[in-house]
């Protein structure tokens, strides 16, 4: 028996063919060469060797073609733009893993993150009534270790810049003292070590994020929408909520690491893993459709019911005579 390409083949490979181009046929031929087939009494898996017919199959073998080599191109524009975020964030993790003393890049990171903390709360665009001064005490006290008299210095006088700078004064005040209780080696140390996990943890999760927005950004051709400009504004826009979270997430954990004379290092190092822990515990809890019961709060219980349930068609507890599903239900 002969394929269509001529050669002497065996039956498997011939009926492969066959059913091939019959399932080419139907998916991209026309109704037109479809129901000639059907007069001329073709059956499935009887040799195909009219010209017309075999024109048609090409045709459709070349829509597939196209259809393939258009989902390589967009995946290799795709891999492009990860490409590009991670060259910047292996270079960031280079940087790091070169260098035994990173305070200089935290003292500009924190003054980056407490400076858009600010202006969140306080703007010079805004009238005074309108700053959230409260919010901003409570954020940094929260957040940050840092309970500053807010309110008595504003009473003072000074004004928003001034304000300003007097936080960050006091934030680098509060980590100098930390660091004169357990040293400038190992605090250098645990700045390395905060910086290199808290990079990791988020870029994988960023990795995830990216592959969800990749399958999913197809679906914005029904809208009239070109996929592939729409994953890299989106990708783009994730990436720099990417920057911003790691250095938000990296402020707040040195910042609030409590320290006194009897914290040691090694202290420092488990309180670093179990924050990292806790972190990795609230972005699952995230993800799920409901918290399991033991993360609703301290004082929640399992609530159980003191009475026997009543049911729908139940006579109503109340004594109407009704179903409980037409009086009370």
């Amino acid at each position: 028996m002969r394929g269509r390409s001529g050669r002497q083949g065996d039956v498997g490979s011939t009926r492969f063919y066959l059913s091939l181009e019959d399932n080419l046929m139907r998916i991209f031929a026309s109704e037109k060469m479809a129901s000639m087939m059907q007069r001329l009494g073709m059956e499935k898996g009887e040799a195909i060797e009219h010209k017309m017919v075999n024109r048609a199959i090409e045709n459709a073998q070349k829509k597939v073609e196209g259809m393939n080599y258009d989902a390589r191109k967009n995946l290799l524009e795709y891999d492009d733009v990860s490409n590009d975020q991670r060259k910047i964030i292996y270079g960031l993790r280079d940087e790091l893993m070169s260098t035994n003393n990173v305070k200089d890049r935290f003292i500009t990171m924190r003054s980056i993150v407490i400076s858009n903390l600010f202006d969140s709360y306080i703007s010079t665009a805004q009238i005074e009534e309108d700053w959230d001064v409260e919010g901003l005490h409570h954020a940094l006290s929260s957040d940050y270790a840092a309970d500053f008299p807010l309110q008595e210095w504003l009473k003072e006088g000074i004004d928003v810049d001034e304000l300003e700078t007097r936080i960050e004064q006091g934030l680098a005040y509060i980590y100098d003292r930390k660091e004169e209780v357990v040293g400038a080696e190992q605090m250098r140390s645990f700045e390395k070590a905060v910086m290199l996990q808290t990079l990791d943890h988020f870029w994988k999760e960023h990795l995830a994020a990216m592959d969800y927005l990749r399958h999913s950004v197809n679906l914005r051709g029904y809208a009239q929408k070109n996929p592939t400009q729409e994953y890299k504004r989106e990708s783009f826009e994730m990436f720099e909520t990417l920057l911003n979270t790691i250095n938000v997430k990296i402020v707040k954990a040195l910042s609030s690491t409590a320290i006194n004379e009897q914290t040691s290092a090694d202290d420092i190092e488990q309180q670093d893993n179990h924050d990292a822990h806790t972190e990795h515990e609230e972005i699952a809890v995230a993800g799920m459709a409901q918290p399991p019961s033991h993360m609703a709060g301290e004082n929640s219980q399992t609530y159980q019911r003191s009475s026997k349930k009543v049911g729908r068609n139940d006579p109503c507890p109340c004594g109407s005579g009704k179903k409980y599903k037409n009086c009370h239900g």
